[in-house]
């Protein structure tokens, strides 16, 4: 394999920071021990690619082999004469002589800023593994109550995830050091799951609070007394009001969606009427012998 750092990294002479980055981030990538377990190959040609970006990336060295000064080790080399050597002996007259001096060697961006989290004492380098992302539907009441469960992974084995009481539709969890593996021993990234709530057949989510109809018959309509009610966390006995209408809303307190910081929403429950799907001549023949003591008209406030 070729010594000369700028073909193992595969750019240019002229080859700014960036691409130098660029171009040892792909093939780190590519052939990290990490990645490539048992592969003596590919462990070498690591070992070789980040020698040439030991010295490619500091400015310093990258002038220093250039000129000749160093090989791609940073071993010292045999001085070797170039224009440059002219020009620093010559005055304004000479025709090697440039008064900017190294100027044309410009400053470069340090890549170690937007892709690098250090550099070992050794010289190796090291980078942060990336995040990988993933979605999960859940149950409403898995969400509502949280739940254990598992995710499986298109390109590893299933996880376990610990759904929390309260999680919301579109939440994302994190599952720490589950992601992509890092380079150089840097830590691994996450697993993200965003979360997908599937919807529930009745109970709908407000807030912190939750919604739904409750059916009741005509006679607890008019008579009141107790009825068994569904919530989140277990169903309970709730109190009708002689004369509930349909639409009329009854709070259950702290039956709703747990809350973070402790406590829980409240679960309003909005009475409907129904009449039984049998017609029933009883109720018939009494309705129509029935003198309202308060005739009322509940369209008036429709205005017809």
């Amino acid at each position: 394999m070729s010594r000369d750092p700028y073909e193992l990294l595969g750019v240019k002479k002229d080859a700014t920071q960036k691409d130098i980055q660029s171009a040892f981030r792909k093939l780190a990538k590519k052939l990290h021990p990490d990645l490539n377990p048992g592969d003596k190959k590919a462990e070498d040609q690591f070992k070789e690619v980040s020698t040439a970006y030991e010295i490619l990336s500091d400015e310093e060295k990258r002038k220093r082999f250039d000129r000749g000064e160093i090989d791609m080790t940073g071993a010292e080399q045999a001085p070797r004469s170039y224009y440059r050597d002219y020009a620093s002996q010559s005055g304004a007259g000479d025709p090697y002589h440039n008064s900017a001096g190294f100027a044309d060697f410009g400053d470069h961006d340090d890549i170690f800023s937007s892709f690098f989290s250090g550099r070992t004492r050794g010289g190796q380098f090291r980078s942060n593994g990336q995040d990988r992302h993933y979605s999960l539907e859940v149950d409403f009441l898995d969400a509502v109550n949280g739940a254990k469960t598992q995710i499986k992974l298109p390109d590893g084995p299933a996880l376990d995830l610990q759904v929390p009481a309260g999680t919301r539709d579109g939440q994302s969890l994190r599952l720490k050091g589950k992601g992509e593996p890092g380079i150089g021993g840097g830590p691994p990234g996450d697993a993200l799951v965003e979360i997908r709530v599937r919807p529930h057949r009745f109970y709908v989510r407000d807030g912190d609070d939750i919604r739904f109809d409750l059916p009741i018959s005509l006679s607890e309509a008019v008579l009141g007394g107790k009825v068994r009610a569904p919530t989140p966390s277990g169903p309970v006995n709730l109190t009708l009001p002689p004369n509930s209408n349909t639409g009329k809303v009854l709070r259950l307190k702290g039956k709703g969606v747990p809350k973070r910081g402790g406590g829980a929403g409240d679960v309003y429950v909005t009475l409907k009427i129904v009449l039984p799907d049998t017609p029933d001549q009883k109720l018939a023949d009494f309705m129509a012998s029935w003198t309202p003591a308060n005739p009322q008209d509940p369209r008036k406030s429709m205005g017809e």
